[in-house]
């Protein structure tokens, strides 16, 4: 599937060919600092299958939970992260769903790291939908 995506302000963006079937939630404590949020959804891929389209991410390193070292690709203008790669092997490489124009159509078929999972994670439950929502 192809896809295509941006930064929040739009100034590093990109295009990707990539298999729907490997989005994956990760619920380690790196996403959960680096998102601000429980979890992270993320679309794994290889360094072959993305083009960048608009201006250079800004890259830093970083060992994770799993003694890996790590390098976050994002936005130097409004800090967006947009993919995760590493070592170069084979779908090393990550590309941040929120970033994804089509990420509607990217429902994620597995989760990861559950361990570190919130607790209350699995008892959430889905809310009615609102006028104007």
């Amino acid at each position: 599937m192809e896809i295509d995506g941006k930064c929040h302000c739009g100034r590093v963006a990109y295009r990707a060919e990539i298999d729907p079937e490997r989005v994956s939630i990760c619920h380690c404590t790196d996403c959960q600092t680096l998102t601000g949020s429980p979890y992270r959804v993320t679309v794994i891929c290889s360094a072959e299958q993305v083009r960048l389209t608009g201006g250079m991410p800004k890259i830093y390193a970083k060992t994770g939970d799993n003694g890996r070292t790590r390098f976050q690709h994002f936005c130097a203008e409004c800090g967006s992260p947009l993919f995760t790669s590493g070592d170069g092997g084979p779908d090393d490489w990550g590309i941040r769903w929120g970033s994804i124009r089509q990420r509607g159509e990217l429902k994620p078929a597995r989760q990861i790291w559950c361990r570190s999972a919130a607790p209350w994670i699995k008892d959430i439950k889905g809310l009615p939908g609102r006028p104007g929502d």
